[in-house]
């Protein structure tokens, strides 16, 4: 492969991370002013649309699913868009963009542990430490450098939003091991948004769907593009293309960036404190999931 090209796969490859990260500065915008269903569903719209014309480019044509597609395709939609939709936007409301997203920065430890247990995979000495560091990680995080306190305070309702982000996203990588053996990637993600978006519509409507579009501000619509367009269609699209080059191993580890990518802007553009709980835990974090899922 000509170093000119790896250059421009990994180049979309960071673009892509830098975009997801910013999904967490973005939401923490709209969860101040925006009803949750509200701003989940116009965030959807705009990313079903723009999926819609790149399946159109990719394939010539919008994919049709068989039978025996239809249910997966719509438990992808309940949890990967509908109940990840609301924790993320209502956890967002009362926390920090860059703490809650080292909190799902576990994501990944999640999902090799559930497949260890439900796939048999392989899980040895060192994706069970890099595991345990991770967790230890999110928990420093949650309890600003003293996991023990969590033991007496417990946590607190944001932070118990964005776990909830956790176990929804873990459930839609799971249910997408199994529908992406009959779908293709693009279709998957297509589908599951189309289907995600019309659950959203009924919460979103009886939340004030008619008001919140009245009285959105500039920025408002401004983070609604950048979630729907540009985090959700675009992203997605260099991320599978980057895969269809390199392998999804290696364009996977990218990953790792994207919680860093979030406390910086939300440090730069919310003026988010970094403390060094933080930083710490983040490292944990990071570290954990490099541990977990490397080969």
């Amino acid at each position: 492969m000509k170093e000119h090209s790896l250059t421009s796969v990994y180049t979309l490859l960071i673009l892509s991370m830098a975009l997801w990260g910013g999904t967490w500065v973005a939401g923490r915008v709209l969860a101040q002013s925006i009803h949750p269903m509200s701003a989940a569903f116009l965030r959807f719209v705009l990313a079903s649309a723009m999926l819609a014309v790149m399946c159109r480019r990719a394939e010539g044509h919008m994919p049709r699913l068989e039978r025996g597609q239809i249910l997966p395709a719509i438990f992808l939609g309940a949890t990967g868009v509908f109940i990840y939709s609301y924790f993320f936007f209502t956890g967002l409301q009362t926390i920090p963009a860059g703490r809650a997203a080292l909190i799902v920065a576990c994501i990944p430890v999640c999902i090799s542990l559930l497949s260890a247990l439900l796939y048999k995979e392989r899980f040895g000495p060192v994706r069970m430490a890099g595991a345990l560091l991770s967790l230890v990680g999110v928990s420093v995080v949650i309890a600003d450098g003293n996991p023990l306190a969590l033991l007496s305070g417990g946590v607190n309702r944001g932070d118990f939003m964005i776990l909830g982000c956790v176990a929804s996203w873990t459930a839609y990588s799971l249910g997408g091991r199994s529908a992406m053996k009959r779908l293709s990637p693009l279709t998957a993600v297509t589908w599951s948004c189309f289907f995600g978006t019309l659950m959203l519509l009924g919460p979103a409507v009886a939340g004030g769907l008619a008001e919140d579009v009245v009285r959105a501000r500039a920025i408002d619509w401004a983070c609604l593009v950048f979630l729907g367009v540009l985090a959700t269609g675009l992203a997605y699209f260099w991320y599978y293309r980057a895969i269809s080059v390199i392998g999804a191993s290696r364009a996977g580890i990218f990953i790792n960036t994207v919680p860093v990518f979030a406390v910086i802007m939300g440090a730069l553009i919310l003026r988010e404190p970094i403390h060094l709980s933080l930083l710490l835990g983040g490292t944990m974090v990071v570290s954990g999931v490099y541990l977990t899922n490397r080969h």
